[in-house]
């Protein structure tokens, strides 16, 4: 049986991918610069995601407006732990959640069709006041998904399911350190 709480991610020696759903035009002004850059807002808290089924269930397979592109965000595993280090869970005291410079919470993770499942997945809210460190010191690269998106989508719709673990993102067990493991598991 999974651990419940645990976070499963593409990953090697030296970064992680979290995956977002953006508009056309935040999608297409990032791509071109090989970074964030306007019209993404640099003014917000933005949540960042490891598991990419989650994502296509939030983002309904890039289909909700606003989230029509998907990218995946390769961002340094020093960043990553960084930010975890800052976190709050926002299920704790509300004062500490509102002074808090990232934000965790977890959600039930969904399989490809949609369902949940008996595990959660990490949401990371990366605060304002972090979201440059983010897009200009974590961030090492940027990959439009939306193509492989689509095909999934299309897989689904006309029941062939089957064929979506093709498609999607190696994701395996993230080693994180003891100290963020017992910070950010609910209950601990």
């Amino acid at each position: 049986m999974t651990p419940p709480y645990q976070i499963r991610a593409d990953y090697d020696d030296r970064t992680i991918v979290v995956y977002q759903a953006y508009s056309l035009a935040i999608a297409d002004a990032a791509l071109r610069a090989g970074r964030f850059v306007v019209p993404f807002s640099f003014h917000r808290m933005t949540w960042i995601k490891p598991s990419f089924t989650w994502l296509m269930h939030r983002s309904n397979w890039a289909r909700k407006p606003g989230q029509e592109r998907v990218l995946a965000v390769r961002i340094t595993r020093e960043g990553w732990e960084e930010a975890l280090s800052r976190a709050v869970l926002t299920t704790a005291d509300p004062a500490a959640v509102a002074r808090a410079a990232v934000h965790v919470q977890w959600d039930p993770e969904r399989s490809p069709r949609g369902a949940a499942l008996n595990h959660y997945s990490i949401q990371v809210g990366i605060g304002r006041h972090l979201i440059r460190t983010l897009t200009d010191d974590w961030t090492v690269g940027l990959t439009d998904l939306t193509p492989q998106v689509r095909k999934a989508a299309a897989l689904i719709r006309t029941g062939n399911a089957a064929k979506v673990p093709r498609l999607l993102p190696p994701e395996r067990v993230y080693p994180l350190p003891r100290a963020l493991e017992n910070r950010l598991s609910p209950g601990r």
